[in-house]
């Protein structure tokens, strides 16, 4: 039945109203006396009846009267919003649109429901025991959020796979187009390797442009490093220390990521913040661990993860399969998170796998992909209702998301498909027809996706090309150039400084490492035990003793700090991703920081090897080049078996032509300096080498500390993170 016009009129003045609203409050977000609802008469509504009528407008919330008498409420406003937030400068959610009956899409805005008219007056009856008691959980992030939309229309992504003699261009995606709105969480489902993983990258600007065709817009802006600040991305594994707490991985990354503005205090308290929003506070004080060291559940490192993102507000959030390998019950704990961040005025863009019933009715858009086809963009909810349209619907009682999985993947056994598809498959006689006479996979996968591309595709993208009704100042915000970082260089080194040696003291000093040190030392004073240093063949033994204590302290930081970079490359790319720390920072932190672990057990070792502490950059240099520990040992066995050699002690006449691989090594200079103290008095030169003021090695060692540092810097600086130099 046609609606009425003055209904009409009503629902985009109260539409137009809400999104001057949600600009003004963005704008001034100091104005919270009053909450921005609009009464039919055109008042504003204060703070109590915007949450009344949000409570009215929910089914079963009421004390009283019949169900046709309250509102019909979408599926994107069953989690209730407080209209306090729109004027804090939340985005315009699925709460507050739909609880006044209003649904937002890029072509305007629909009239509101019939119902609305006859919805009953609000009572104090209506307002839940738990917000009256102040018991309520509290919001996420009521402060003022930068709304982004999403839109994205005919993205494709292709690679380059490199043969021996060839090389060909493959298809990732091709064609994908769809939007998502602050309040809304977007769900990107389908079969492995159909590519949801990579649309997720391309859209949290994660990959390389160039190889990117169609167009991505946010607030109908491209993508800009500014955007680095306002968006939170959450990686499939979860990449934390396992050695630091839960409350000290948020409090660091509070300290890094929030703007400059802050105070370390109030950094700290949003860092508290976060971990009672998420629940985490029972085990705050528990280590995060890992494969080797026991620590929190893997619900609760998921939860960690998603709290190192959202600590920063963001506008946009996206996760990479959030509830992989997590049982059934926490899965749903975490999926009703994300909705309770969506309802905050985020947008939320997650990759699914393989959810339950429960799971997918709590998604608000659904991006179906098969072999990086689109095969289904629209409503989570009326998913089912668009396949049945094409003739495809389950033959028996299943799982909505088996059944879209089992048609992006062509397995059609449980499923109808159309007459015309099984007739043009036996007019072709093709000879790739399945036992049962269903038609092939390739068939079915074509079908899919000719059906969308000819009945919703062309609709959709009329929809994308529609302008957001946003104030320039929005659009133009999200285009900034400007990096925001939210510390200033000393600040970053000196809190990747502290989190270094909190993360890694336990390492240093494990009972394995101390015995292993304290058994050497005992092991070599008993075989060189008073040893005589005034006879020749005395001598001798002694300058094996140096050569081997040069040796060990050689191979020992080399081989230690090979596992520095390869081990923390997934850290380090997450990080620089999102703009956290100037690499320059980290690099500096992350060697001093080790420096005074360094040097602890070489000194109790022998003193007189002080010098080696700073010999671990080659390892350094050799681990950051490679970023592989398994190419990075061998090597490093190979050059540090080469340093032995040419060392002076093995080989006394050492051909010209690779004489000069004595002069880079560490070995002959360390060995050299040791004969110096040790034999300084004595003027011939001892085991064929001759000591002088041992300036000239001190000078060549510390030549190497910095040496083979900048090169590990300049390695780490080629390497293609996904946040670039």
């Amino acid at each position: 039945m046609e609606k009425p016009t003055n209904s009409t009129t009503l629902a985009r003045t109260k539409s137009d109203q809400l999104v001057e609203t949600l600009a003004a409050a963005f704008k001034s977000p100091t104005q919270s006396d009053q909450a921005p609802g609009t009464s039919d008469s055109g008042g504003t509504l204060s703070r109590k009846s915007s949450r009344r009528l949000m409570m009215a407008a929910s089914p079963g919330r009421s004390s009283g009267g019949s169900k046709n008498t309250h509102i019909r409420k979408s599926r994107s406003a069953q989690m209730k919003l407080d209209l306090e937030e729109l004027s804090s400068g939340a985005a315009l959610s699925r709460a507050s649109s739909a609880s006044l009956g209003l649904s937002f899409s890029f072509t305007g805005f629909t009239v509101p429901p019939d119902e609305i008219a006859d919805s009953k007056p609000f009572s104090d009856d209506d307002i839940p025991e738990d917000i009256e008691a102040g018991t309520h959980k509290p919001k996420f992030q009521t402060e003022p959020t930068l709304p982004i939309y999403l839109k994205f229309t005919d993205v494709t992504y292709k690679v380059i796979i490199k043969g021996m003699t060839t090389s060909e261009e493959r298809d990732i995606l091709s064609g994908i187009s769809g939007a998502v709105n602050p309040g809304e969480v977007l769900a990107l489902m389908g079969p492995s390797g159909s590519g949801k993983t990579t649309l997720l990258n391309l859209l949290g600007g994660r990959l390389n442009q160039s190889s990117v065709g169609g167009s991505i817009t946010y607030n109908d802006q491209p993508y800009s490093k500014f955007l680095k600040s306002r968006i939170g991305f959450v990686t499939q594994d979860d990449v934390l220390f396992p050695h630091l707490t839960v409350k000290e991985t948020l409090t660091y990354a509070a300290r890094l990521r929030l703007p400059k503005t802050l105070t370390k205090q109030q950094k700290e308290k949003r860092a508290i913040d976060v971990i009672y929003e998420l629940g985490l506070e029972r085990c705050q004080d528990t280590m995060i661990g890992g494969s080797f060291v026991r620590g929190v559940s893997g619900g609760e490192r998921k939860r960690v993860c998603i709290g190192n993102e959202i600590i920063i507000n963001p506008s946009l959030l996206f996760l990479d399969e959030p509830t992989s390998g997590l049982d059934s019950t926490t899965a749903l704990r975490t999926v009703q998170t994300l909705q309770d961040i969506a309802e905050a005025g985020k947008t939320v863009i997650t990759t699914i796998h393989q959810p339950s019933s429960r799971l997918f009715h709590k998604f608000d858009k659904l991006i179906l992909l098969g072999k990086g086809s689109l095969l289904y963009f629209g409503k989570a909810s009326e998913a089912i209702v668009y396949f049945s349209s094409i003739g495809c619907s389950p033959l028996i009682a299943m799982n909505p998301a088996e059944f879209l999985l089992d048609l992006a993947n062509g397995n059609i056994n449980d499923i109808s498909v159309p007459s015309e598809l099984e007739d043009k498959v036996q007019m072709e006689n093709s000879e790739a027809e399945t036992r049962n006479g269903k038609p092939p996979p390739a068939v079915v996968h074509e079908y899919l996706v000719e059906a969308y591309e000819s009945r919703v595709a062309e609709n959709e993208k009329k929809k994308l090309m529609t302008p957001l009704p946003l104030d320039e100042e929005l659009k133009l915000k999200v285009s900034s150039s400007k990096r925001q970082w939210g510390a200033s260089w000393w600040q970053q080194y000196c809190i990747l400084f502290c989190r270094g040696i909190k993360e890694r003291r336990h390492d240093y000093f494990s009972w394995l490492r101390i015995t292993q040190v304290l058994s050497t030392a005992i092991i070599l004073g008993l075989l060189w035990w008073q040893s005589d240093s005034k006879s020749p063949k005395g001598r001798q033994d002694q300058a094996g003793l140096l050569f081997f204590i040069a040796v060990f302290w050689g191979f020992f930081p080399v081989f230690t700090a090979i596992f520095t970079f390869p081990q923390e490359r997934a850290m380090l790319s997450k990080e620089r991703a999102a703009d956290m720390y100037r690499l320059s920072a980290y690099f500096l932190a992350r060697t001093t920081s080790d420096l005074p672990l360094d040097l602890i057990l070489p000194v109790l070792f022998l003193l007189v090897v002080y010098f080696m502490a700073g010999l671990r950059g080659l390892g350094l240099a050799i681990g950051a080049t490679l970023m592989d520990l398994k190419r990075a040992t061998t090597l490093a066995s190979v050059t540090v078996m080469t340093f032995m050699l040419a060392g002076g002690y093995f080989v006394k006449k050492v051909p010209v032509f690779i004489s000069w691989i004595r002069h880079i090594s560490f070995n002959y200079h360390t060995y050299k300096l040791l004969l110096k103290v040790q034999y300084q008095d004595i003027m011939p030169p001892v085991n064929g080498i001759t000591t002088d003021s041992g300036l000239k090695e001190v000078g060549a060692l510390v030549a190497m500390i910095f040496g083979y540092r900048l090169l590990a810097y300049l390695s780490l600086r080629r390497m293609k993170l996904h946040s670039g130099a």
